[in-house]
């Protein structure tokens, strides 16, 4: 069995499940690691297993570039070519299709476009992205879909959601006329688009479900909208996802962001803001962020965060996190990386704790709280 949910809360939405695929099984909520480029940055796949990482994501786009299909061919798949054994999600590559703006046109047949490195010219179509990730070997693959930044006008993310419907079933299609290519089983989620608008979104999901994807993720969020905006949105859009299917939040987000979506239903997540932030030295911890090149680090001999264990904070000071980063040594990226990664972790396995204990709500309170008026917030 792919899906099976082992808990629900008693209050809310939360709930537990677990997710099996041929490079092993996780539980859920779970938070992704972004690897976009076959690497998630400032951290090797060691590291990864060591703070708890269970699955993480590549992007098809730039795979597709570098180092190409051919090489990933050759070497048996994405997972031989970087040496992680365990879960692979691969993301479209269209949303960043069409952050390329000036450089890409859309068409009913798919999404023309001019690489960000050489301008040379491709054509992703629903078909071929399905294509280049049997040839990643992706233990999850995403179909192509459209993604507008809100706020858009009704009328434009009406035709975007026709047009993402019809990308979807000539993806399920591929996807079932073809077969993978290394021996392994390959899973498919559907992407729901429909920006803020409630009946678009309604109307999505239902012709998704049609098309019995193996999940389903929530796309066209976290592009500009508010936050609550964000929040009523997902709250009305599980409504009317299959329970029996995972649900994919798709790059959110915060700490709070995970936290809220979890108690809405959503089971998975990946954002690279855990990551991205501590390359410009900026740590998550229990009582906020910490932005290690404030002066008031330089003689800071504490602990970093005493509630989150990980190889950083057991073994470093912010004092030294922040000689690293204002000396530019490569250490402080990898350090920062593995705290930050290991507290996101860490916050979806205490919401898992939380969920099995049907006491998640009183959790979120009591983390917000702590996190939101911390000494380190400033």
């Amino acid at each position: 069995m792919f899906f099976k949910v082992l808990s629900q809360s008693g209050n809310c939405k939360a709930r537990v499940s677990e997710i099996t695929t041929s490079h092993g099984s996780f539980q859920t909520p779970i938070f992704m690691p972004v690897g976009t480029q076959a690497t998630v940055k400032a951290i090797e796949q060691r590291e990864l297993e060591e703070i708890g990482a269970q699955i993480i994501l590549g992007n098809t786009y730039h795979l597709y570039l570098r180092p190409g299909t051919e090489v990933l061919n050759r070497a048996g798949g994405l997972h031989k070519f970087m040496n992680w054994n365990k879960p692979i999600l691969t993301d479209s590559g269209g949303f960043q299709v069409f952050s390329l703006s000036a450089l890409r046109k859309i068409t009913d047949d798919g999404a023309e476009f001019r690489s960000h490195l050489d301008g040379s010219s491709h054509m992703f179509t629903p078909e071929k992205v399905v294509n280049i990730q049997r040839e990643i070997g992706s233990d999850i693959m995403m179909v192509l879909d459209e993604c507008l930044e809100n706020p858009a006008a009704y009328e434009k993310v009406e035709e975007s959601v026709k047009l993402t419907g019809r990308w979807a079933k000539r993806s399920r299609e591929e996807f079932m006329r073809t077969e993978e290519m290394y021996g392994f089983k390959q899973h498919q989620f559907g992407i729901i688009q429909g920006s803020t608008y409630n009946e678009l979104r309604k109307r999505s999901v239902l012709e998704l479900a049609e098309m019995d994807f193996e999940g389903y993720a929530i796309g066209g969020l976290a592009v500009g909208e508010a936050n609550e905006v964000m929040y009523d949105i997902v709250e009305f859009t599980t409504e009317f996802m299959p329970a029996d299917k995972p649900r994919y939040l798709m790059g959110v987000g915060t700490p709070e962001d995970l936290l809220n979506a979890i108690e809405r239903g959503v089971d998975m997540f990946d954002c690279v803001m855990p990551t991205r932030n501590a390359r410009n030295a900026t740590l998550f911890t229990s009582k906020g962020k910490m932005r290690l090149r404030n002066l008031e680090h330089k003689f800071n001999f504490g602990s970093i965060d005493e509630e989150v264990s990980s190889y950083t904070s057991d073994n470093f000071t912010p004092a030294y996190l922040r000689h690293l980063f204002m000396c530019d040594e490569m250490l402080a990226a990898q350090l920062a990386t593995i705290h930050n990664l290991r507290f996101y972790l860490n916050l979806v396995e205490k919401s898992r704790e939380a969920i099995l204990e049907d006491r998640f709500t009183e959790f979120k309170k009591n983390f917000l709280e702590k996190y939101n008026s911390g000494i380190n917030n400033s």
